[in-house]
């Protein structure tokens, strides 16, 4: 009889607490929404997206240097990407392929500025 009652109270309880977090979870969004938290927050996120990876993180990701061969450049990112490919990491993978491209570029804008016009 006990443990029915007890079965009854803890039911009614997590009901109880269930709908009071969904009310606080739509109070906050109310009021992120009137203060403008979330334009804050998507404007931020869009800022973050837009940035561009330097030529010094792009290096210090791949562990390069300046005055390394673009050939060794990309036996590093071989190396690197497939690493990070067996271990499953998606996001360090991802930085690897952008130090990639960012060096890939600051390498061709130098061949084409070594040409002479």
């Amino acid at each position: 009889m006990a443990a029915k009652i007890l079965a009854n109270l803890i039911i009614m309880g997590s009901g109880i607490l269930a709908r009071a977090v969904v009310q606080a979870y739509r109070q906050a969004l109310a009021n992120a929404s009137k203060s403008g938290v979330t334009q804050e927050t998507l404007q931020n996120a869009a800022r973050r997206a837009s940035k561009v990876m330097t030529e010094q993180e792009a290096r210090q990701i791949l562990g390069v240097t300046e005055e390394m061969p673009w050939e060794e450049i990309v036996k590093k990112y071989d190396n690197l990407f497939e690493r990070n490919a067996k271990n499953g990491s998606f996001y360090l993978q991802s930085k690897v392929h952008r130090a990639k491209e960012c060096l890939e570029d600051v390498y061709r804008s130098k061949a084409d500025g070594a040409t002479p016009s």
